[in-house]
Protein backbone atom coordinates (compact mmCIF):
# COMPACT_ATOMS: atom_id res chain seq x y z
CA UNK A 1 0.00 0.00 0.00
CA UNK A 2 1.01 3.33 -0.78
CA UNK A 3 2.64 5.43 2.66
CA UNK A 4 -0.74 7.82 2.24
CA UNK A 5 -3.23 5.24 2.03
CA UNK A 6 -4.90 3.81 5.34
CA UNK A 7 -6.58 1.27 6.75
CA UNK A 8 -10.24 1.41 6.47
CA UNK A 9 -12.18 2.53 9.42
CA UNK A 10 -15.75 3.09 10.98
CA UNK A 11 -17.05 6.44 11.73
CA UNK A 12 -19.88 6.08 14.29
CA UNK A 13 -22.67 9.13 14.48
CA UNK A 14 -25.30 8.72 17.34
CA UNK A 15 -28.33 11.21 17.12
CA UNK A 16 -30.26 12.73 19.71
CA UNK A 17 -33.09 14.74 19.20
CA UNK A 18 -35.34 16.22 21.73
CA UNK A 19 -38.41 17.99 21.87
CA UNK A 20 -37.38 21.36 22.30
CA UNK A 21 -35.14 23.95 20.54
CA UNK A 22 -31.96 24.74 21.88
CA UNK A 23 -30.11 28.23 22.20
CA UNK A 24 -26.85 27.18 21.22
CA UNK A 25 -24.75 30.58 22.85
CA UNK A 26 -26.54 29.82 26.34
CA UNK A 27 -25.68 26.29 26.22
CA UNK A 28 -22.02 26.71 24.83
CA UNK A 29 -21.03 28.83 28.42
CA UNK A 30 -21.12 25.33 29.75
CA UNK A 31 -19.20 23.49 27.06
CA UNK A 32 -15.75 25.68 27.59
CA UNK A 33 -14.11 23.63 24.60
CA UNK A 34 -16.63 24.60 22.19
CA UNK A 35 -16.41 26.70 19.16
CA UNK A 36 -19.91 28.31 18.27
CA UNK A 37 -21.03 29.00 14.75
CA UNK A 38 -24.37 30.46 12.85
CA UNK A 39 -26.10 26.90 12.33
CA UNK A 40 -24.36 24.54 14.74
CA UNK A 41 -21.59 24.12 18.27
CA UNK A 42 -18.90 21.80 17.53
CA UNK A 43 -17.67 20.64 20.69
CA UNK A 44 -14.49 19.30 19.80
CA UNK A 45 -12.62 16.55 21.67
CA UNK A 46 -9.63 14.25 21.78
CA UNK A 47 -9.16 12.69 18.35
CA UNK A 48 -11.06 11.20 17.15
CA UNK A 49 -14.44 12.52 17.23
CA UNK A 50 -16.37 15.62 17.52
CA UNK A 51 -20.01 16.70 19.29
CA UNK A 52 -22.35 18.51 17.08
CA UNK A 53 -24.99 20.67 18.39
CA UNK A 54 -27.91 21.93 16.41
CA UNK A 55 -30.65 25.06 17.18
CA UNK A 56 -33.85 22.49 15.71
CA UNK A 57 -32.56 20.29 19.33
CA UNK A 58 -30.78 17.75 18.52
CA UNK A 59 -26.99 16.59 19.91
CA UNK A 60 -24.77 14.05 17.39
CA UNK A 61 -22.12 11.98 18.37
CA UNK A 62 -19.31 11.36 15.57
CA UNK A 63 -16.90 8.50 17.14
CA UNK A 64 -17.79 8.99 20.83
CA UNK A 65 -17.81 6.35 23.12
CA UNK A 66 -20.97 5.79 25.62
CA UNK A 67 -19.31 7.30 28.70
CA UNK A 68 -18.41 10.31 26.84
CA UNK A 69 -22.28 10.78 25.22
CA UNK A 70 -23.63 10.21 28.60
CA UNK A 71 -21.18 12.78 30.32
CA UNK A 72 -21.94 15.51 27.11
CA UNK A 73 -25.92 14.89 27.59
CA UNK A 74 -25.93 15.36 31.38
CA UNK A 75 -23.97 18.90 30.92
CA UNK A 76 -27.22 19.59 28.12
CA UNK A 77 -29.41 18.41 30.59
CA UNK A 78 -27.82 21.22 32.73
CA UNK A 79 -27.61 23.48 30.39
CA UNK A 80 -31.18 23.78 29.42
CA UNK A 81 -33.48 23.29 32.07
CA UNK A 82 -36.34 20.86 31.25
CA UNK A 83 -35.47 18.78 28.12
CA UNK A 84 -37.50 16.22 27.29
CA UNK A 85 -36.60 12.73 28.48
CA UNK A 86 -38.72 11.02 25.47
CA UNK A 87 -35.71 11.00 22.96
CA UNK A 88 -35.66 10.13 19.35
CA UNK A 89 -31.79 8.55 18.83
CA UNK A 90 -30.73 7.65 15.55
CA UNK A 91 -27.18 6.04 14.97
CA UNK A 92 -25.41 6.03 11.67
CA UNK A 93 -22.35 4.40 10.22
CA UNK A 94 -19.87 5.91 7.61
CA UNK A 95 -16.59 4.32 6.80
CA UNK A 96 -13.47 5.98 5.49
CA UNK A 97 -11.43 4.46 2.75
CA UNK A 98 -8.39 6.23 0.90
CA UNK A 99 -8.79 3.84 -1.70
CA UNK A 100 -12.00 4.46 -2.96
CA UNK A 101 -12.20 6.88 -6.19
CA UNK A 102 -15.15 8.73 -5.19
CA UNK A 103 -17.33 9.39 -2.46
CA UNK A 104 -20.69 7.11 -2.61
CA UNK A 105 -22.80 4.04 -1.53
CA UNK A 106 -20.95 0.68 -1.30
CA UNK A 107 -22.77 -3.01 -2.68
CA UNK A 108 -23.74 -2.85 1.13
CA UNK A 109 -25.79 0.14 1.41
CA UNK A 110 -22.52 2.10 3.45
CA UNK A 111 -21.81 5.16 2.98
CA UNK A 112 -18.41 5.76 1.66
CA UNK A 113 -15.64 8.72 1.36
CA UNK A 114 -12.12 8.64 0.83
CA UNK A 115 -11.22 11.05 3.75
CA UNK A 116 -13.29 12.19 6.72
CA UNK A 117 -12.83 15.91 7.40
CA UNK A 118 -14.08 18.04 9.99
CA UNK A 119 -16.36 19.64 7.20
CA UNK A 120 -17.88 16.55 5.87
CA UNK A 121 -18.22 15.03 9.53
CA UNK A 122 -20.55 18.25 10.20
CA UNK A 123 -22.45 17.42 6.89
CA UNK A 124 -23.34 13.65 8.32
CA UNK A 125 -24.07 15.05 11.35
CA UNK A 126 -26.33 17.31 10.33
CA UNK A 127 -27.71 14.94 8.35
CA UNK A 128 -28.34 12.35 10.70
CA UNK A 129 -29.83 15.05 13.13
CA UNK A 130 -32.31 16.38 10.77
CA UNK A 131 -33.55 12.39 10.91
CA UNK A 132 -33.99 12.23 13.85
CA UNK A 133 -35.52 15.53 14.79
CA UNK A 134 -37.96 14.87 11.48
CA UNK A 135 -38.91 11.46 13.58
CA UNK A 136 -39.85 13.10 16.51
CA UNK A 137 -42.11 15.54 14.58
CA UNK A 138 -43.72 12.42 12.97
CA UNK A 139 -44.34 11.24 16.12
CA UNK A 140 -46.09 14.19 17.38
CA UNK A 141 -48.23 14.91 13.98
CA UNK A 142 -49.60 11.23 13.93
CA UNK A 143 -50.66 11.34 17.41
CA UNK A 144 -52.60 14.71 16.04
CA UNK A 145 -53.71 13.14 13.02
CA UNK A 146 -55.37 10.08 15.02
CA UNK A 147 -56.76 12.42 17.34
CA UNK A 148 -58.50 14.59 14.62
CA UNK A 149 -59.35 11.46 12.33
CA UNK A 150 -61.34 10.73 15.51
CA UNK A 151 -63.09 13.98 16.48
CA UNK A 152 -63.84 13.81 12.85
CA UNK A 153 -65.77 10.59 12.77
CA UNK A 154 -67.87 11.72 15.85
CA UNK A 155 -68.63 14.59 13.92
CA UNK A 156 -69.71 12.93 10.90
CA UNK A 157 -71.62 10.57 12.71
CA UNK A 158 -73.51 12.52 15.59
CA UNK A 159 -73.02 15.92 14.78
CA UNK A 160 -71.07 17.00 17.99
CA UNK A 161 -67.50 16.36 19.35
CA UNK A 162 -67.09 14.52 22.57
CA UNK A 163 -65.17 17.81 24.27
CA UNK A 164 -66.32 21.06 26.01
CA UNK A 165 -65.20 24.26 23.93
CA UNK A 166 -62.20 24.95 25.86
CA UNK A 167 -60.10 21.89 25.53
CA UNK A 168 -61.42 21.54 21.86
CA UNK A 169 -59.98 24.92 21.66
CA UNK A 170 -56.77 24.07 23.30
CA UNK A 171 -55.96 21.14 20.95
CA UNK A 172 -56.97 22.99 18.00
CA UNK A 173 -54.10 25.37 19.28
CA UNK A 174 -52.04 22.72 19.92
CA UNK A 175 -52.44 21.43 16.37
CA UNK A 176 -52.01 24.74 14.89
CA UNK A 177 -48.78 26.03 16.83
CA UNK A 178 -47.31 22.06 15.72
CA UNK A 179 -47.94 22.83 12.27
CA UNK A 180 -46.30 26.30 12.62
CA UNK A 181 -43.03 24.71 14.28
CA UNK A 182 -42.65 21.90 12.05
CA UNK A 183 -43.20 24.61 8.97
CA UNK A 184 -40.10 26.57 10.53
CA UNK A 185 -37.98 23.70 10.57
CA UNK A 186 -38.22 23.55 7.03
CA UNK A 187 -34.82 25.30 6.83
CA UNK A 188 -33.45 21.70 7.80
CA UNK A 189 -33.90 20.72 4.03
CA UNK A 190 -31.44 23.50 2.96
CA UNK A 191 -27.87 22.25 1.87
CA UNK A 192 -25.32 23.60 4.53
CA UNK A 193 -23.26 26.34 3.74
CA UNK A 194 -20.16 23.20 3.53
CA UNK A 195 -21.35 21.65 1.20
CA UNK A 196 -21.56 24.67 -1.44
CA UNK A 197 -17.20 24.85 -0.69
CA UNK A 198 -16.82 21.46 -1.47
CA UNK A 199 -18.44 18.90 -4.54
CA UNK A 200 -17.62 15.81 -2.59
CA UNK A 201 -19.64 17.03 0.37
CA UNK A 202 -22.47 18.56 -1.87
CA UNK A 203 -22.74 14.53 -3.07
CA UNK A 204 -22.34 13.07 0.31
CA UNK A 205 -25.61 15.34 1.43
CA UNK A 206 -27.83 14.69 -1.72
CA UNK A 207 -26.88 11.00 -1.10
CA UNK A 208 -27.87 11.08 2.59
CA UNK A 209 -30.88 13.13 2.77
CA UNK A 210 -32.02 10.89 -0.39
CA UNK A 211 -31.00 7.44 2.00
CA UNK A 212 -32.98 9.13 4.73
CA UNK A 213 -35.74 10.17 2.42
CA UNK A 214 -36.09 13.89 4.21
CA UNK A 215 -37.56 15.40 1.31
CA UNK A 216 -40.60 12.60 0.78
CA UNK A 217 -40.89 12.71 4.73
CA UNK A 218 -41.78 16.34 5.23
CA UNK A 219 -43.92 16.32 2.54
CA UNK A 220 -45.80 13.67 4.14
CA UNK A 221 -45.17 16.01 7.46
CA UNK A 222 -46.99 18.73 5.82
CA UNK A 223 -49.90 17.01 3.89
CA UNK A 224 -51.07 15.73 7.44
CA UNK A 225 -51.20 19.21 8.77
Amino acid sequence: AHANEMTPRDHSFHAVAFEENLNLREIATNFPEAKLSAHHLRIAVDSPGDTFVFPFGAIVFHDAGPERREAALATLHRARRGLTTQVVREEYTVREDSTVGRVGFDTNGTLVVDTMTHGRANVIALTVAQSAAMEYYERIVESLFARTAALVERLERHGTVPMRVRPLHRFIGEAVATRAEVLEVLHLLDKPDAAWDDPAMSDIYDDLRAEFDLSDRYRALESKL
